[in-house]
């Protein structure tokens, strides 16, 4: 079938299973292609090709609400929806979102890079519609890892109190990125082996009702014979509990039974859990046998082979620089454990686990626990590392506050994925963190110009005992400097000059300061001298460094590849105000008040200014108007 022609998904209902099979190849065959090509989300989309296709032919899309909660599966859904001739462009610079993306069509409903979020997402679509007295079905579509997040729980205690109609399609891959955790995981894997439960239950007890003579007795009490059917018939009754009609296990390739569940459960009234078993990758054999999540998300591949092509960089990645160090440290600390919540490979704690597995946990998706796992840990004078995205740290912020620095607990947060991440867009930028824990007492937040400096920083953060220490490190690759065998502390709060310089000053740190160094020679050539500021601790500030840049009357231009508001920038006018420092000229570059959308960091970072020809721009600008107030 000819997928770019595609424009809605109603052609589904015309067809038949034969042919809707043939359109599951086609789709497999599409994506294995583009995908090898633009990179992206592949393990995920290759799992739900059938499922997509029979939700989009039970359903009519968009009165019907189907919300992906794992946003980066909803590739299928992009080209049943009209958008396959788009995939060229995907997760590129003003390009096809690699998630739901309401701007970009009617069909995407919810907008989700966070899992978890679309249980309670469509108890809300669900009040509205009853309120308006509408008539639609709702479907979240949630993963196994994603419901081991406390919100998707809070939200199913709601919906089964509350009995609202809704269709919850649990789509059971036993993996979120890498393999899932946890008690709710194995209750998911009895009922995996459980056998068709419902089918089964309402056909006994028609049988039953059928019987001459005792049919009235056995209908008066149905509701026990159900009650002792589901503990018959169900080793895990979880679902059932907590007020939903559960369908399942369901063969999530098996589209006849996909269909046939579906249209079973639209006629069932109040909340529905179907539970579908898929495979992770299917139909691409590197990505079907894929244990750990490489597949997952990858770059572009070579489809014979499976080789993931990798761009040419001999030096470590960020995420291997930092948590190696802690490995190698934890060889002479039994105190270190190392927390991840759901990101073992990403983090690339792999090899910290393999080590040491008495002090790896995996908490799943379930951030907030994680912190206060660390916390709780940190209270016992052990030494936690809690490794874990920028953009997931958000989902943490109370335990951050309440649990970890209003106790001044001594956790160590390795904070990945900070400044921009590109391809994943707006959902994923980490430039958030400096301005939501600055303010936080006690917290000391810090990250560094290169990977030794970052070595010395994971030592620096594993020897310091007076509470909270937070590091942030970029998304990528290192730049391959020499490295120090032997690693050292760096006095908290200090900065270290990379430049002289006497008409105007740069503070910076991490993925901007090569920017700064550039414009600095830039300038140097126009004939200004100009001095670059490592500010690698963000906070606490250097205050006896600042106090003689201030007094020397320079221009100052800070740099962060984070948001304006509440950021770096804002601490030095803050210093200087409360210091009286009114002569000295400043001003700031950073991350304008928007949300980043998808594109390379370059594109990205030209886009909203921040470049080396801006920084030499703004230095320009304040020395002329230091000149002006002379």
């Amino acid at each position: 079938m000819d997928l770019l022609s595609i424009k809605d998904p109603s052609f589904l209902k015309k067809l038949s299973i034969k042919d809707l099979e043939l359109l599951s190849k086609d789709i497999r065959k599409f994506l294995i292609e583009n995908l090898s090509i633009t990179g992206g989300h592949i393990g995920p989309n290759l799992g739900v090709v059938e499922l997509t296709i029979a939700l989009h032919r039970c359903f009519n899309s968009p009165k019907d609400k189907i919300l992906w909660d794992v946003g980066h599966q909803s590739y299928v859904h992009k080209i049943l929806t009209g958008r396959a001739s788009h995939f060229s462009t995907l997760r590129k610079y003003k390009g096809l979102c690699g998630f739901p993306k309401r701007g970009e069509s009617e069909h995407d409903v919810w907008e989700t890079g966070h899992s978890s979020t679309s249980l309670s997402a469509a108890m809300g679509m669900a009040i509205a519609r009853d309120l308006k007295k509408e008539k639609s079905f709702i479907v979240p579509v949630i993963g196994d890892g994603a419901l081991t997040g406390g919100m998707a729980l809070e939200a199913l205690n709601h919906i089964g109190h509350e009995k609202k109609d809704m269709i919850v399609v649990l789509n059971d891959n036993e993996m979120s990125i890498a393999p899932n955790v946890g008690a709710l995981h194995n209750v998911l894997g009895r009922l995996r082996t459980a056998g068709k439960y419902q089918w089964a239950k309402d056909e006994l007890e028609m049988l039953l009702k059928r019987i001459p003579a005792v049919g009235g007795r056995v209908a008066a009490t149905a509701e026990r014979i159900k009650d002792s059917l589901k503990y018959l018939l169900v080793s895990g009754i979880f679902f059932e509990e907590l007020g939903f009609t559960y369908l399942g296990p369901v063969d999530g390739h098996n589209l006849e039974n996909l269909i046939e569940n579906l249209n079973y459960a639209k006629k069932t009234e109040g909340p529905v859990l179907l539970h579908v078993i898929t495979k992770k990758g299917k139909g691409y054999k590197p990505a079907e046998s894929d244990k750990v999540g490489t597949w997952h998300g990858t770059g572009p591949y070579k489809i014979e082979t499976g080789v993931i092509i990798k761009p040419e960089n001999t030096a470590p990645a960020w995420s291997s620089l930092v948590s190696e160090t802690v490995r190698r440290l934890a060889r002479e600390d039994e105190r270190i454990v190392a927390i991840t919540p759901a990101m073992p490979v990403g983090s690339k704690l792999e090899g910290f686990a393999s080590e040491f597995p008495d002090r790896m946990y995996d908490v799943g998706i379930a951030e907030q626990h994680a912190a206060t796992v660390a916390a709780g840990l940190a209270t016992q004078h052990m030494k936690p590392f809690l490794a874990i995205y920028s953009t997931f740290l958000q989902r943490a912020y109370d335990q951050v506050v309440h649990d970890i620095c209003r106790q001044n607990l001594n956790v160590f947060i390795g904070i990945d994925r900070a400044g921009l991440v590109g391809a994943d867009g707006e959902t994923h930028q980490g430039v958030f963190d400096i301005a939501f824990l600055r303010h936080i007492p006690n917290i000391v937040l810090m990250m560094p110009k290169d990977e030794n400096e970052g070595q010395h920083m994971v030592y620096t953060a594993i020897k310091y005992d007076d509470g909270p220490i937070a590091m942030r490190f970029p998304r990528g690759n290192g730049y391959g400097v020499p490295m120090d065998k032997e690693l050292k502390e760096i006095p908290i709060g200090t900065w270290e000059i990379l430049r002289e310089g006497e008409d105007a000053a740069i503070l910076t740190f991490g993925t901007t300061i090569p920017m700064a160094m550039e414009a600095a020679s830039e300038l140097e050539a126009l004939g200004y001298s100009v001095r670059v500021i490592n500010a690698r601790f963000i906070k606490p500030l250097d205050e006896e460094m600042l106090t003689q840049l201030f007094e020397e009357k320079i221009p100052v231009l800070t740099i962060e590849e984070a948001v304006l508001h509440g950021g770096f920038g804002s601490s030095i006018l803050e210093f200087a105000h409360s210091h009286q420092y009114f002569e000295t000229v400043i001003d700031c570059l950073g991350i304008p008040d928007q949300f980043i959308e998808h594109g390379g960091v370059n594109e990205l970072l030209c886009d909203i200014g921040l470049t080396s020809e801006k920084v030499v721009e703004k230095v320009l600008t304040l020395t002329r108007e230091k000149q002006k107030r002379v």
